[in-house]
């Protein structure tokens, strides 16, 4: 009876859990959650969960994953994976915006424009490598440079990563980040586009080109296209 009473709140509003989380301030219970999500912990996922939180409890809106709020991220590191999870603001419900400008920061906007900007201080950014320098070390080492790595080094980095992320999310948020708040034009809702079928593939697409005087996907039509990489939006040529 109990299972069956919590699958029907979680058809009701399957983020109940995430919420009941914010409203306790439980910021490592969150952090768990994120890593589900991204696949490790580390600082940047923590200060996503960080930032995440702190606007969600400002902004004040609940989310049900139809665009009633906005969050725009300024980075595709890990950072963006912990706002994710914590404001429900996703790259599937059109409810995440990335701006390709390299900045750890996040801007959650209601419909009305009431919004607060949060980005990791520069500042502080730099005092960690110093805070953590076996976790930096290694970091450089299988990372940033792809050196080779022996199992017990990458396993060491992992540990100190979830060391350093639990750690982070117990600093103050006035040490960590800037905040800014301030009122936006608030993005639009994500149009209705209507698909056609390609004919000469026979997928559906809802961004045909005109390629010999038809409507074809781009893929057959061999565009361009524009892809999210590590490296951020590139334009794709197919020529």
């Amino acid at each position: 009876m109990l299972e069956e009473k919590r699958i029907d709140n979680m058809k009701e509003n399957p983020r109940e859990e995430i919420e009941q989380l914010i409203q306790k301030g439980d910021l490592e219970s969150l952090l768990n959650k994120a890593a589900e999500l991204h696949g490790h912990f580390c600082s940047y996922l923590a200060y996503g969960v960080k930032a995440g939180y702190t606007a969600v409890k400002e902004i004040g809106s609940k989310n049900a994953g139809m665009e009633e709020i906005i969050a725009i991220v300024e980075t595709n590191n890990c950072f963006s994976d912990g706002i994710q999870l914590v404001t429900g603001c996703t790259f599937g419900n059109n409810a995440l915006i990335y701006k390709d400008v390299g900045k750890t920061a996040v801007t959650l906007t209601r419909r009305d424009g009431t919004a607060i900007r949060i980005v990791l201080d520069p500042t502080y950014e730099k005092s960690i490598e110093m805070e953590y320098p076996e976790a930096n070390e290694l970091w450089e080492k299988i990372v940033v440079k792809r050196e080779e790595a022996k199992p017990q080094e990458q396993s060491r980095l992992m540990e100190l990563f979830a060391e350093q992320a639990f750690s982070e999310l117990k600093k103050p948020v006035d040490k960590i980040f800037r905040i800014t708040r301030m009122k936006i034009d608030t993005p639009s809702y994500a149009p209705i586009f209507n698909s056609v079928i390609c004919p000469l593939c026979g997928e559906k697409t809802y961004k045909p080109t005109i390629f010999n005087g038809k409507s074809v996907c781009k893929d057959c039509a061999e565009a361009n296209y524009c892809i999210l990489t590590g490296k951020g939006i590139q334009q794709k040529h197919t020529s």
